[in-house]
């Protein structure tokens, strides 16, 4: 299993949302190399940290998992919609998206203050300066330390 770490602003799109709707597909996202990641690499079951971004304490705020192969993100096609590409067709969509499925809320957000304070956590993408990808890849080492952190506090 691979993970991720999926970014969305709370007032967007949270894990509010998520555990409401129960899943939902991952669109609107406009940088070619998350899109690469969701296109290219994301595979169904992959575990999926979600994260708020621009908010009072960005973090991790709980899990969920890549429940769908990747598939055209259907937003590139509607004219009024501000994720709208007027060059991407039907026959050769240029964006993508996966869907994702709700698995669990932590009761305690791992805040980004948090996460720069763990040592193993130091190389994540997430914290690479001038980072602000909406996907990154989050290595097995990086995945354990953060779930073990999150269960050290009982935050599942």
């Amino acid at each position: 299993m691979t993970s991720w770490l999926m970014k969305s602003e709370p007032t967007e799109y949270s894990i509010d949302h998520l555990e409401r709707d129960g899943s939902s597909s991952w669109f609107g996202v406009r940088n070619y190399l998350a899109r690469n990641y969701m296109r290219d690499h994301m595979q169904t079951w992959d575990r999926v940290f979600f994260y708020h971004s621009s908010c009072a304490t960005p973090g991790i705020v709980g899990l969920a998992e890549v429940v769908s192969l990747p598939h055209p993100d259907d937003t590139q096609f509607i004219i009024w919609d501000k994720h709208y590409d007027p060059k991407s067709t039907r026959d050769r969509p240029i964006w993508m998206c996966v869907d994702v499925g709700f698995v669990s809320r932590f009761s305690h957000i791992l805040s980004i203050t948090e996460i720069r304070s763990i040592p193993e956590l130091a190389n994540m993408k997430l914290l690479q300066k001038g980072s602000r990808l909406s996907i990154t890849p989050v290595t097995d080492r990086e995945s354990e330390t953060i779930m073990r952190t999150i269960e050290s506090r009982g935050s599942l």
